[in-house]
């Protein structure tokens, strides 16, 4: 009993001191949440306020200026002569920028300007002889058919000859005949005594005289008729060559026709090897295709280029945008049209745009190695597709862009 006395008075002195202590604490506990809780307070309001400023836009540092890059290469082979230009050095659409020379394309152009003259002379020679070998054909066709109509009179004179020939023939037979029967009546007669000689002799001569008229007539008939298988036979000849005439005088027509054509058409293509070989020498001249800064130059005095190298790149600087590689998940509201502001690292300033397209594949699958899921090595991964920004032109700073700076660019997608 002795021992726990203590104890308890010891027990009630240690929480008479405590109480005390604990309500001389209370204070400063109070001011340290109090401030705690403000301090809670305030990052919250800031976060929310943050929530809802940044749910109204979309933004990456996955993001550059991008724009084309021409690569100039020659269109003809030769040695370069001259250079105009130097790297970083601005240029103007039609600027020259380098010379091959051209000596040899100028004698190009003259063989060509020459053999234009030779075709453009082979068919002046050639023109008129199409109207020559009509004129011809129509005089050879006249020719012959006069020809033909002759020997078709000639052979109608011939039968009128012959027809008269054999009249005087049946009259001269007729004749001799009465001419012979008087003579043997006179033969009879004078062996009688009832005529004189000399009626015999007479009427023996007309005989012998109508006998020699009948042999003449048969002559000249003979002739007439031989004279009009002559004129049958010549008509043959003239009616074969009229034929002949009058087929090949169209093909002849066609012919010549043909040869001016041909003739025309080595002068048409004459002057197209002179427009090629102009377009050629032309091409000695090496201009800026587009307007903007050469980026790279491989070209020097004395270098032997040939078609389709490479020798300028010429960055322009007039058409530029941002491509910017978001996340998939931030393209749930961004469409086209959408406004947006560009920060451009490199010139510390901020230019304004807008939306033009969004990309139609993700970066990965355009890469050179795309990746095949079907491997079973998959792992998801939030993927980035292109969006194209356009830079409203005509701000301050917007010829210092260059291809390739870094940007941030922010969309307004609220």
């Amino acid at each position: 009993m002795a021992t726990s006395v203590p104890m308890a008075e010891q027990s009630l002195t240690s929480t008479a001191v405590a109480a005390p202590a604990a309500a001389a604490a209370r204070p400063g506990v109070s001011r340290r949440l109090v401030v705690t809780l403000g301090v809670v307070l305030v990052l919250a309001s800031a976060a929310v306020s943050y929530w809802l400023y940044a749910r109204h836009f979309e933004e990456t540092d996955d993001a550059q200026i991008d724009g084309n890059i021409s690569n100039v290469s020659p269109r003809t082979s030769g040695s370069v002569i001259t250079v105009e230009v130097a790297e970083n050095q601005p240029v103007k659409a039609g600027d020259l920028l380098a010379e091959i020379d051209p000596t040899d394309l100028q004698i190009a152009v003259d063989q060509a300007r020459a053999q234009v003259a030779q075709a453009q002379a082979q068919l002046q020679a050639e023109d008129p002889s199409v109207p020559i070998t009509v004129a011809s054909n129509e005089s050879a066709l006249s020719a012959a058919q006069s020809d033909l109509a002759a020997a078709q009179a000639s052979l109608a004179a011939a039968r009128r000859e012959v027809a008269q020939l054999d009249a005087q023939l049946a009259q001269a037979q007729a004749n001799d005949r009465t001419a012979q029967l008087e003579k043997q009546r006179s033969e009879k007669l004078i062996a009688e005594g009832a005529v004189s000689q000399s009626d015999y002799d007479t009427r023996s001569n007309a005989a012998a005289a109508s006998a020699a008229a009948v042999d003449a007539i048969k002559q000249s008939l003979a002739a007439a008729n031989d004279r009009v298988a002559q004129q049958q036979a010549q008509i043959a000849t003239l009616n074969s060559h009229f034929v002949e005439v009058k087929s090949n005088a169209p093909r002849q027509i066609a012919t010549r026709r043909a040869s001016v054509v041909w003739r025309q058409a080595s002068l048409e293509l004459a002057k197209a090897q002179l427009a090629q070989a102009e377009k050629n020498l032309s091409y000695a001249k090496i201009l800026a295709p587009v307007t903007g800064i050469v980026a790279k130059k491989a070209i020097a005095i004395g270098d032997h280029v040939a078609p389709g190298q490479d020798v300028f790149a010429i960055s322009e600087t007039d058409s530029l945008w941002v491509t910017a590689n978001y996340r998939e998940t931030q393209l749930e509201i961004m469409h086209p049209g959408q406004p947006a502001t560009v920060h451009v690292d490199a010139l510390g300033i901020t230019l304004h745009g807008s939306v033009e397209s969004i990309g139609g594949a993700t970066g990965s699958r355009l890469s050179v190695l795309p990746p095949e899921n079907a491997t079973g090595n998959y792992v998801k991964v939030v993927q980035r597709i292109p969006v194209r920004i356009k830079i409203d032109p005509g701000q301050t700073g917007f010829d210092r862009l260059r291809i390739g700076m870094s940007v941030e660019p922010k969309v307004t997608v609220r």
